[in-house]
């Protein structure tokens, strides 16, 4: 487990590892505190991730708050298992998605999801056990790790956004696959998360300065 320190003392740590990164650093600040959030929380952000798949952000937000909604303020396994047929695909959702919450919904019924556990496993298995839920590959998995359950060494490689970051901040040609950008987060063990923040960064300052870092 990564020692706990500020975002501030990961922001140090990072730049000390590459000067390109440093000088990114130096313009976006410090990374964003990483905080497990509370167990009651974490089956509506899961359910949350699944409604806001291959969507835009204000679609997804429409969607996730008609779901909201329609559930009677919140989005629970017992509300969700009791819902008829129906109402989801009335909000916009569709019809894989709706299989998929209510196969979440089914795994934390059933206990095989036991989401109040997950911060005392490892990533692997945390991945493993969200990875057999219809709809949650693993990237949702790893987002849900970086984020609800506040790792701070994730390295999400199959991330588009994360893969372009990197190949700004290092100045690299071409682009990186997934398997090529494993090895290169290494000398950032054990703060990778920040890492993977810091790379999306790069992407939206660099839209905003003609497709380049400023140097």
């Amino acid at each position: 487990m990564a020692p706990s320190l500020r975002p501030s003392e990961i922001a140090d740590f990072l730049s000390s590892q590459d000067p390109r990164l440093a000088s990114l650093i130096t313009i976006v600040g410090p990374p964003p505190l990483r905080r497990a959030i509370p167990t009651s929380q974490r089956f509506e952000r899961l359910a949350t991730a699944i409604l806001h798949q291959q969507l835009a952000g204000a679609a997804a937000a429409t969607i996730t708050q008609r779901v909201v909604t329609a559930l009677g303020g919140a989005i629970t396994p017992e509300v969700l298992l009791a819902t008829p047929e129906g109402v989801l695909r009335s909000c916009g959702v569709s019809g894989a998605k709706e299989a998929a919450l209510r196969d979440l919904a089914l795994h934390v019924d059933d206990g095989r999801l036991r989401l109040e556990k997950a911060s005392q496993l490892d990533d692997a298995d945390v991945i493993a056990q969200l990875s057999a839920v219809r709809g949650i590959g693993r990237w949702t998995a790893e987002m849900f790790l970086m984020g609800p359950l506040g790792r701070h060494d994730v390295w999400p490689t199959g991330d588009l956004g994360v893969r372009s970051g990197f190949r700004l901040i290092t100045n690299k040609r071409n682009d990186i696959t997934p398997k090529g950008l494993e090895s290169l987060g290494d000398p950032f063990r054990p703060y990778r998360s920040a890492l993977a923040w810091y790379c999306w960064q790069a992407v939206d300052v660099a839209r905003a300065n003609g497709g380049r870092l400023p140097k």
